[in-house]
């Protein structure tokens, strides 16, 4: 993870958090953060299945705004750690939805980066009356051209991290590796998984930030939800219908939005963020020069604490 990028603001603890049942399998983690007669927001964290960072607190002035973030079903906090059944995207719409009833919120801006951007979306499009804007980053739209680049298309910039992801998998399975990990990652023998996640996680983690950082010591935590849960969501198509974010724009098309996109994001290339701001030209879109597809890198963090900011201010958008 790169050093804290200084447009952050200071690290702050929940003014309280705990744990909700939303099924008879799932309990998700939340937490609550700010003023709680300030401006509601909600935090959706990528992956899916990578769960929540105290960093992502500080996106927002805690003084002005009331922030909710929680560990979608299978996520870091939440429980079971990587459990892919009863987990859709209309599944984690409902727990939002749970959540916003839970805190007697009746409308909030919505701010998600990476699968974060996807549910964005989704939620958006099921309950627009629910949302004030939307704050984006790094779109994903779960296409299946989207999903055959992160799985083979990044190929052509890391041949060596492709070389090393394709190594486990027997020849005559490489045709379809997304199918091929998603059988090893969803059986339940941790043998095969939890080899199968680590390189999964390890496939992706290093092609996020644009410039290389030191390796950190891997989580399991973050390596079981990720690889298990994204498998799973790419498998179904994020249980959407294909092009289906971008089709039904014109539900939320009213609504104040900004988009911050990393010019060379390798994970979620730009060319999404683009269609949905030529399907969207009401929202902002803010083409990074710099940027990769880490939330903490230093000119994406500062054009999403600059969007914070200007909603807090205006309500919208410059």
């Amino acid at each position: 993870m790169p050093a804290t990028p200084p447009s952050l603001f200071p690290p702050i603890q929940p003014i309280r958090h705990g744990m909700l049942a939303v099924d008879e399998l799932h309990t998700i983690y939340w937490e609550e953060v700010g003023n709680p007669n300030g401006i509601p927001v909600l935090f959706l964290h990528g992956g899916p299945g990578a769960g929540l960072s105290p960093q992502h607190r500080r996106f927002f002035d805690p003084n002005a705004y009331r922030v909710i973030l929680f560990d979608q079903r299978g996520a870091g906090k939440s429980t079971p750690l990587g459990e892919w059944r009863n987990n859709t995207t209309q599944l984690l719409i409902d727990d939002i939805e749970r959540l916003r009833a839970m805190f007697g919120i009746s409308q909030w801006l919505v701010f998600g980066g990476s699968w974060g951007s996807t549910l964005a979306l989704a939620y958006g499009q099921a309950h627009p009356e629910r949302c004030l804007g939307f704050v984006l980053r790094g779109i994903f739209l779960c296409t299946k051209a989207e999903v055959d680049w992160f799985i083979n298309g990044v190929k052509w910039f890391y041949p060596e991290l492709y070389e090393e992801f394709v190594a486990p998998i027997p020849a005559a399975e490489r045709g379809d590796l997304l199918k091929a990990y998603a059988e090893r990652l969803l059986c339940d023998d941790p043998a095969v998984y939890w080899p199968a996640a680590r390189a999964w996680s390890r496939f992706e983690g290093r092609r996020v930030f644009l410039l290389p950082q030191p390796e950190e010591a891997s989580s399991d935590a973050l390596d079981l939800g990720v690889g298990r849960l994204e498998s799973h969501y790419m498998l179904h198509g994020a249980f959407l219908d294909e092009d289906q974010l971008v089709r039904d724009i014109g539900r939320i098309a009213h609504l104040p939005a900004t988009i911050v996109q990393g010019r060379y994001d390798v994970i979620c290339p730009p060319l999404s963020a683009w269609r949905l701001h030529q399907a969207w030209p009401g929202a902002k879109l803010h083409m990074i020069p710099d940027g990769g597809h880490g939330a903490l890198e230093t000119g994406i963090a500062r054009a999403l604490v600059s969007a914070t900011e200007q909603f807090k201010r205006h309500g919208r958008f410059d």
